[in-house]
């Protein structure tokens, strides 16, 4: 089993949202972030005024999946979430120990 973040910018989200599901990936969880990196921020306007924002905005997926899935879903996320510009985004994939859904206790792939 492995666990998938991928940081990607907002404007994708929806492109993203949707090649995974063509792939049978529909549950996720998104958490928006705010990082540093070589884009150094951005220009914000609010109420017709701009502002300078020392971080970048971005959203953060975490995905749950089987080994076998694991190459699939970082293609898509590229695939889909690649502008060819400083700031497309990282992901991470790491391996999990042990998943368990509280609502059932059932554990590991059936958990996913």
């Amino acid at each position: 089993m492995k666990k998938i973040d991928a940081i990607i910018r907002l404007s994708r989200f929806e492109v993203i949202r949707d090649a995974l599901a063509e792939i049978d990936v529909r549950f996720f969880t998104l958490a928006e972030v705010k990082g540093f990196g070589l884009q150094r921020g951005e220009k914000l306007t609010y109420r017709g005024s701009v502002y300078d924002a020392d971080y970048i905005a971005r959203l953060q997926l975490t995905i749950l999946c089987n080994d076998e899935k694991v190459d699939d879903i970082v293609e898509v996320i590229c695939a889909s979430g690649r502008t060819g510009k400083v700031g497309d985004g990282k992901i991470t994939v790491t391996s999990l120990d042990r998943v368990v859904r509280i609502r059932t206790g059932e554990e590991n792939e059936s958990a996913i």
